[in-house]
């Protein structure tokens, strides 16, 4: 292990990224649900809040993995702490699991996540080629202009 590697820089470090993934995944509850609501303005505030908190969360990162990077790059966190007294290498490995277990959740979360709003990009498109049949599923500007069919922007008139 690399010299100036310090135990408490190490909790600092895990803790910090323990401690965004927390409210990051809080915020991402409520980006879900500014999605349900349509409240784009919310949408856009929450999605910048996570990429200001996704930023932090890369740089504690990758001070987590300078601190563990050695001679050795294959080695493994345990491995690393496996010189560290019991009680500061329980504590240790006690942060990294719990460190995990918030990455899964919020892997989890994003994935549901995805999984609704490519249904719900499934259900537009499905439901503009029923009701257009003879656009053979391709959408038009109001120009006639052919776009793409991503439905990442796209605003129906209901108004006649």
């Amino acid at each position: 292990m690399r010299e100036f590697w310090q135990y408490e820089n190490c909790v600092t470090i895990l803790s910090g990224e323990i401690e965004l993934l927390k409210e990051i995944s809080t915020i991402h509850e409520k980006v879900r649900q500014a999605v349900m609501d349509k409240e784009w303005s919310d949408f856009e505030e929450r999605t910048n809040e996570i990429n200001k908190l996704g930023d932090e969360f890369v740089r504690l990162e990758n001070e987590r993995l300078m601190l563990f990077s050695g001679e050795d790059e294959e080695k493994s966190f345990y491995a690393s702490i496996m010189d560290l007294p019991a009680d500061q290498r329980q504590e240790l490995s006690a942060l990294y699991r719990e460190l995990k277990m918030e990455t899964l959740k919020m892997r989890a979360l994003n994935e549901n996540f995805l999984d609704y709003i490519s249904e719900a990009k499934t259900l537009a498109a499905s439901y503009l080629e029923a009701i257009y049949p003879a656009r053979g599923g391709k959408l038009y500007t109001r120009k006639g202009d052919k776009v793409s069919q991503d439905l990442r922007s796209m605003v129906i008139n209901n108004r006649f």
